[in-house]
């Protein structure tokens, strides 16, 4: 996604304009600081405790709850629902500390996992390693999983812009059945899985899916078409509220998004583990994750008959 924006800026900075020499040491830094990104970053306390990420947590408010201890002595992939328009939740109580995490599970270091191209802008690529964002990658999840000692939580939410498209209140369907990536590295490294789910998150947008038929539907699919293919995004389009209660705009609308962290389900460690073995484990992740969300839906505004819906 955001990866081509260097890929385009940077050669242009080197052959038209005066700034080469800086295009040159930033490529060249790069370069020389690649592998930080894949094996844990540079984590700041000062940026994941800075002021502004209360007043953001305050606006909705967002609340992190914990069900179940954590032990420092295993690694864990605790894999958030649902996406969401922007995951304002797993953003909040993952990569911030204003919801208390390192309170709540104490001796566990939390990253929250993205895609990859966010790693090649500069600057970007420094702040968000100082929150604890690392890649989605297959090799950075098996280093924080197995060079890096116990006590490691990689947050990761499966559902992707698949499961964006299908964001609006109310809604609890996810993109899960064939999403089993998640359990072939739980099962390689030995990390427990976790299930959470943030109540309210598809609640914070109103998105538009305009009728089958329509001039606006045709020029919406192509959008997301070109977005899938060029950025590896499903584009949405959607709106929030403006600067006063009522009005239209791009700002969340301040609905509560509460995120509750389920038992964690353990896990074996089988190299190179065969389909039927993934598909036990990730039968045995998506009961715990329908538990959870049943034991917790009222409480946090959702009917008792509300069920959850996997795709």
């Amino acid at each position: 996604m955001t990866g081509g924006i260097p890929i385009l800026v940077l050669p242009y900075l080197l052959v038209f304009t005066k700034f080469w020499s800086l295009a040159v040491l930033t490529l060249a830094w790069l370069i020389y600081d690649w592998d930080t990104h894949n094996q844990g970053g540079r984590r700041s306390a000062w940026v994941r405790n800075w002021t502004l990420w209360k007043y953001f947590r305050n606006y909705f408010p967002i609340k992190l709850v914990k069900t179940h201890d954590l032990s420092p002595e295993r690694n864990y992939l605790i894999i958030n629902h649902p996406h969401g328009i922007l995951s304002n939740g797993a953003y909040i109580n993952f990569a911030t500390e204003a919801t208390g995490f390192a309170q709540l599970f104490p001796s566990i270091t939390p990253f929250l996992a993205t895609l990859e191209g966010v790693f090649w802008i500069p600057v970007v690529r420094e702040y968000v390693m100082s929150v604890g964002v690392c890649p989605v990658s297959e090799f950075a999840l098996n280093y924080l999983l197995t060079q890096r000692g116990t006590g490691n939580a990689v947050v990761i939410v499966v559902g992707g812009a698949a499961e964006a498209l299908l964001c609006h209140p109310g809604a609890t369907t996810l993109v899960l059945k064939n999403r089993k990536g998640f359990v072939k590295v739980a099962l390689n490294t030995g990390a427990y899985l976790v299930p959470s789910y943030s109540f309210g998150e598809n609640e914070v947008y109103n998105q538009e899916t305009f009728p089958e038929g329509t001039w606006l539907r045709f020029i919406q699919r192509t959008c997301q078409k070109i977005g899938k293919t060029v950025l590896r995004l499903n584009l949405c389009t959607f709106h929030g509220r403006g600067f006063t209660r009522g009005s239209w705009g791009f700002l969340p609308f301040n609905q509560p998004i509460t995120t509750v962290v389920g038992e964690p389900l353990p896990i074996p460690r089988i190299k190179n583990p065969d389909k039927e073995t993934v598909d036990k484990y990730h039968a045995l992740y998506i009961s715990a994750l329908r538990k959870l969300f049943d034991q917790h839906k009222v409480e946090y505004g959702l009917p008792e008959t509300q069920e959850l819906t996997i795709v």
